[in-house]
C-alpha cells in the first residue's frame, strides 16, 4: 500500500485535518493518478456532515479528480505515465447488468462505487480527491483533451456531466427553450452547456442580484422566482426545466411553466422530501424526472464537448487548509461559481 497525504474529517462536526491515507498497489488494469486539483461539491458537505446517511469517518470527500498518470498496472492499455485525466463520482461498477452494459454505469442494477463514502470490491472504505494521489480501474479514467486547463476541468467531472446529461437526454438544441433553476456550481454549467448546445436559456432565480452574471454566461433571459408575476408571465414556456437546488422548492409553481411534453428534472439532492400535485402532470401531459451525472462514455464526450465549445467552469483555487471557509461560503452563496483545491497545498 502507498500512504499518501489527505485532508479529512473525524465527525459529521469536524473541522477538516491533516492525515495520511492508503492507497492499494496497483492491480493489472489500475491506474494510479497523482491529484493536482480537486473541485468541492455540495455532495461533498453533505456526505462530511453525515446529512444523507450514516458516514464512517474519517472520510475524505472529493469527486471532481484532475490530475496526471505517473503508473499504470501491467494491462492497462487505455493511458500511459504522464496523461491528463479525471476522475468523476464512480470508481466502478458490476459491468455486467444491462444498464453497465449499455454504458450507463451511474444507474448500474449491482449499485456503482462511489469515488468515496462507499466500500469497494476490496472491502476497502472509499477515499476521494482531497488528496495527493488516487488508484482507480483504468474504465473508469477520463481522458482530459489539452484544450482544457487542469483546475478547471476538476469541476466538469461532476457539476459539467450532472448538467450535461439531462440536457443530452432530453433534447436540448435549436428550437428548444430550457429554464435553469439556480445559478450556482451546477446552474452556471447548465446555462453555458445549453447555450453550446443551441437553445435559449434563461436563469430562474430567487433574486436578480447574479443577473448580470447569468446573460454573460450565455442565459436570453432571467427571472425572480420571489416576484409571483413570474410563474405568471412565464406560464407554460418552457421544454426542460433544468433543477439545479439542493432545497425544498415548489414543484407545481414550476411545473406550471412548462409546455406540452415538457419536462422538469432535478439534479439537485436536497435533504427534505418534495411533493407535488399529480394533476400538474396530467394537464399538460408533463414530466417530473431525475437525472444522476452520466456514464463514462458520455462524461468523456461532455469533456470532448466542452473543449471543442470552450466551456470552463467559472472557478476559485483554495488552498487546503481554505476548504472548511469554503463550505461556509458554499453555503451562503458566496462562490462565483465553483471552488478548487490546489492540492500541491496539501
Amino acid at each position: 500500500m502507498k500512504n499518501v497525504k489527505a485532508r479529512a474529517v473525524f465527525s459529521p462536526e469536524s473541522s477538516f485535518q491533516a492525515t495520511t491515507i492508503n492507497r492499494r498497489e496497483l492491480h493489472p488494469h489500475d491506474v494510479l493518478i497523482e491529484i493536482k486539483y480537486s473541485g468541492i461539491c455540495h455532495s461533498d458537505i453533505h456526505h462530511a456532515r453525515s446529512e444523507w446517511k450514516d458516514e464512517h469517518y474519517p472520510l475524505v470527500p472529493g469527486h471532481e479528480i484532475a490530475g496526471f498518470v505517473v503508473q499504470v498496472g501491467s494491462e492497462v492499455t487505455k493511458f500511459k505515465v504522464g496523461d491528463r485525466v479525471g476522475v468523476g463520482c464512480m470508481i466502478d461498477s458490476c459491468g455486467e447488468c444491462e444498464n453497465c452494459r449499455k454504458g450507463e454505469e451511474q444507474y448500474c442494477l449491482k449499485g456503482n462505487t462511489l469515488t468515496y463514502a462507499d466500500v469497494d470490491k476490496y472491502g476497502e472504505h472509499t477515499q476521494g480527491g482531497y488528496s495527493t494521489h488516487i488508484v482507480v480501474t483504468e474504465d473508469f479514467v477520463l481522458r482530459i483533451p489539452d484544450g482544457i486547463e487542469l483546475d478547471a476541468a476538476a469541476p466538469l467531472l461532476c457539476a459539467g456531466i450532472t448538467t450535461y446529461s439531462p440536457l443530452n437526454h432530453w433534447g436540448a438544441g435549436p428550437g428548444k427553450k430550457v429554464a435553469v433553476v439556480g445559478l450556482g456550481g451546477l446552474g452556471h454549467m447548465a446555462v453555458k452547456i445549453a447555450n453550446a448546445m443551441g437553445a435559449e436559456v434563461t436563469v430562474l432565480s430567487q433574486s436578480l442580484r447574479k443577473k448580470d452574471d447569468g446573460l454573460q454566461l450565455g442565459a436570453s433571459y432571467y427571472y425572480a422566482t420571489s416576484d409571483p408575476k413570474t410563474f405568471e408571465d412565464l406560464a407554460g414556456s418552457f421544454d426542460i426545466i433544468i433543477n439545479t437546488v439542493s432545497a425544498n422548492i415548489k414543484v407545481d409553481a414550476y411545473l406550471s411553466l412548462l409546455k406540452l411534453d415538457g419536462a422538469l428534472i432535478n439534479v439537485g439532492a436536497p435533504v427534505e422530501p418534495l411533493s407535488f400535485n399529480v394533476f400538474s402532470l396530467l394537464s399538460q401531459r408533463r414530466s417530473f424526472s431525475g437525472s444522476m451525472i452520466g456514464g463514462i462514455r458520455e462524461t468523456q464526450e461532455m469533456l470532448d464537448f466542452c473543449a471543442e465549445h470552450h466551456i470552463a467552469p467559472e472557478i476559485e483555487v483554495v488552498s487546503a487548509d481554505q476548504i472548511d471557509e469554503a463550505y461556509e461560503r458554499v453555503l451562503a452563496s458566496d462562490v462565483r461559481y465553483r471552488f478548487v483545491i490546489d492540492i500541491s497545498t496539501m
